[in-house]
């Protein structure tokens, strides 16, 4: 009886080691967390899927490329171009994260289109929207408030993730 309880013991230390060592690892070489997510709604399709799980990096590792940007130079990711970008809306860390593509960066006062930028930062925009999120989602996204910058995408496994979560 006690072998088996000092067996648990080990196999429980070392399950939370293996976490650990992958958690931080993660977050040693993205500069994020969480490093990884799964994609919760259809607002991304065709490009990402409910289930796509996304591998993140920090917004200081890697330059944010709008969309306008992206259509000067040819840099597409996801299909599209320009990154796509993980935020909390508001820097609220109570709401969901969002993942839509960075369109634009504007400046606190300037128009686009009938909207006026409440302050710096990015207007974004789900690929299978027909409107922008600002300022019906969130303010323009401040670089404070973007959790990271989708680098690539494992289709579909994070389903599992979703039935839990």
């Amino acid at each position: 009886m006690q072998s088996k309880l000092v067996g648990l013991i080990k196999d429980i230390l070392t399950t939370l080691i293996i976490v650990g060592v992958v958690a931080g690892g993660g977050y040693l070489l993205t500069g994020t967390w969480p490093f990884m997510v799964a994609v919760q709604s259809g607002s991304m399709e065709p490009n990402l899927h409910i289930g796509d799980v996304v591998f993140l990096v920090s917004p200081e590792k890697k330059e944010i490329i709008t969309y306008l940007e992206g259509k000067e130079n040819g840099y597409k990711k996801f299909g599209d171009y320009g990154d796509v970008i993980v935020y909390r809306p508001n820097g609220d860390p109570s709401r969901t994260p969002i993942i839509h593509r960075a369109i634009t960066f504007v400046h606190k006062g300037e128009k686009i289109g009938g909207y006026v930028a409440e302050n710096d930062g990015y207007l974004t925009k789900g690929d299978n929207n027909p409107v922008m999120d600002q300022p019906l989602l969130s303010k323009p996204v401040k670089k404070e408030w973007i959790v990271g910058v989708a680098v690539f995408k494992i289709p579909y496994i994070g389903y599992f993730r979703l039935l839990f979560g």
